[in-house]
């Protein structure tokens, strides 16, 4: 078991976490203001844009990862626009994944944003406004600190299902050592080739990474519900 560790490949978790640390980043600074938007709109297209963004939930991963290889790939017009002008490939590169890590894991972002921000007292921001606060800086002064169990939700769950993905990333970015091959990727190119022992180990990785994030997340909001429930 020790001789395995020794010689076991680490990359694919460093390419894992380096991925997940991109995404749950872009995705945070895209999410924070149209999570604050639907939160606060009374618009008769909200429904629609929920339904949008929280469609990777309900989607097989083939099905989104099919999408998002054809819209990436150089047979589509964005696809063609980035090789030719650019000469950048959207495909089976890392750059692949972050934009499709970016579809896939929005939802986990987005719902609990909006929700933390749904949940604030009205009266807290009409005072805010009141007191000649713009928008902005409402969202930015006034509700984020507000929201911090969903804003910690929000970041940490993302970057764990990040780290977890498979279909998607192995459809756009496919096994590229080094650029594309992530953890989940190199457990199942283990299994593939019966290489059980190996296929443990990252597996049991995977496992407690999963279960200390989780962990993480219950205990910060365990403390800032005491936290608060105290002061009340």
């Amino acid at each position: 078991m020790i001789e395995t560790l020794m010689t076991l490949e680490y990359t694919p978790f460093l390419l894992s976490f380096k991925l997940a640390f991109i995404t749950t980043l872009i995705l945070f600074v895209i999410s924070l203001p149209f999570s604050w938007y639907l939160s606060q709109t009374k618009s008769k297209f909200k429904p629609i844009l929920e339904a949008i963004t929280a469609l990777p939930i309900v989607l097989p991963p083939s099905v989104l990862g099919f999408y998002i290889l054809w819209a990436l790939s150089i047979n589509s017009p964005i696809g063609a626009f980035f090789e030719e002008i650019f000469g950048i490939k959207l495909v089976f590169n890392f750059t692949g994944l972050v934009i499709a890590s970016c579809f896939y894991s929005l939802p986990f972002m987005m719902q609990p944003l909006q929700s933390g921000f749904e949940s604030i007292n009205k009266n807290m921001l009409e005072a805010s406004y009141i007191s000649g606060k713009s928008k902005l800086e409402t969202m930015i002064r006034v509700a984020l600190p507000n929201i911090k169990p969903a804003l910690m939700t929000a970041i940490i769950v993302t970057f764990a299902h990040t780290v977890g993905e498979f279909g998607v990333v192995l459809m756009v970015g496919g096994s590229i050592p080094g650029d594309t091959k992530v953890a989940s990727v190199a457990i199942y190119e283990f299994v593939e080739i019966m290489d059980y022992s190996k296929a443990h180990i990252y597996s049991a990785i995977m496992v407690i990474i999963s279960f200390l994030v989780l962990l993480s997340v219950y205990i910060f909001n365990g403390k800032t519900n005491k936290k608060f429930g105290g002061v009340a």
